[in-house]
């Protein structure tokens, strides 16, 4: 995502979208009212002959906005209040925007702190490179790749072959051929780990066929081949280790942590809206964890949001996709780590 015009007092915001994780941002800081324009396709009827699609630059004011991950379009639906040409174009019908990365887009509205710094942190995380990772044992591969928003997973490798066969060094060669071969479609990062000497045997078919592909792979242990050694992974914080810190092991982590308070029961963990709002007034959050869909939702987890911001606690916003926020999301969809016991 780059910014290319922001006018604060004016509320008007550039934005060049890039990736599929821009689009799952802007999603989460859209609201009922704001004003979007982008350019689009809009069908118009010639007379009586068949419809035709026209390219048009189309204002409207939003109603509703569905980030479409399968699809690659962020849907933003809502009144038409401006256009060109203006023979294309009705005013006060609906119409829905589908943005794709490479999209340009304006916003108007009345940008909170919070929802700049969002759209910022978007930017930031954009020039880092995406992480990919297989966790494998001597039978199965699992991938995945780290989002902004959660964890996709993706094809799943098997060895053909068993132990009790004559061929079985063969098959299994043709399983790290096939482990290699997608390694080698992705320009991404890779992260390969798992139980075992499978990885082991797997980094030596690599170093004997392609070994240009050992620059971007890193080899890690985990105790399962199966998608729970993805987030085993994420806890570790081994992906941080090996590209930074990615936004999806920072969740895993406050979460962990203040799951780890109220076990203590050492009064530094709140959770629910009654509880962080008191937190907030006291001014004894550090961390304030926010489902970012609980946001848009409710009103007063948007003020106790604003509120935490002036007092300086750090927001974390959680999506609603990633393991770590469905776990929030028990929680009431808020929780705070404190700073100090208030009561």
């Amino acid at each position: 995502m780059r910014i290319t015009h922001f006018d604060r007092k004016l509320g008007e915001m550039k934005l060049h979208l890039e990736t599929l994780e821009d689009l799952w941002h802007l999603e989460r800081v859209l609201r009922k009212g704001d004003r979007v324009e982008s350019r689009t396709l809009r069908s118009v009827k010639f007379g009586e002959g068949k419809e035709e699609k026209k390219p048009v630059r189309i204002l409207l004011e939003m109603e509703n906005v569905e980030f479409a991950e399968f699809a690659n379009r962020l849907r933003v639906n809502g009144k038409i209040i401006e256009g060109s040409p203006e023979d294309f174009v009705q005013i006060g019908r609906y119409h829905t925007l589908d943005l794709e990365p490479g999209s340009k887009v304006k916003i108007v509205k009345n940008w909170k702190n919070y929802e700049v710094k969002r759209i910022e942190k978007a930017v930031e995380q954009s020039k880092r490179p995406l992480v990919r990772i297989i966790v494998m044992d001597e039978n199965d591969a699992t991938t995945a790749i780290l989002r902004g928003y959660g964890i996709t997973y993706g094809p799943e490798l098997s060895c053909s072959g068993s132990k009790r066969e004559g061929n079985y060094e063969e098959k299994v060669r043709q399983y790290y051929g096939e482990i290699a071969s997608y390694l080698s479609k992705h320009p991404e990062k890779f992260i390969v780990a798992g139980p075992g000497f499978a990885k082991d045997g797997l980094k030596d078919f690599i170093r004997e066929k392609y070994p240009e592909l050992l620059d971007k792979v890193s080899f890690e242990s985990c105790s399962t081949s199966e998608k729970s050694g993805v987030n085993e992974l994420l806890k570790r914080g081994v992906v941080a280790q090996a590209v930074g810190e990615a936004q999806l092991e920072q969740e895993e982590k406050l979460i962990e942590e203040f799951i780890m308070h109220l076990h203590k029961d050492d009064g530094l963990a709140a959770y629910g809206i009654e509880e962080v709002n008191t937190a907030v007034e006291a001014r004894a959050v550090e961390k304030l964890l926010v489902l970012d869909e609980s946001l848009r939702k409710d009103e007063r987890i948007e003020e106790i949001a604003e509120k935490a911001e002036k007092i300086k606690s750090g927001l974390v916003f959680f999506s609603a996709q990633s393991d770590a926020g469905h776990k929030l999301k028990g929680f009431g969809g808020i929780a705070a780590l404190l700073r100090f016991r208030i009561s």
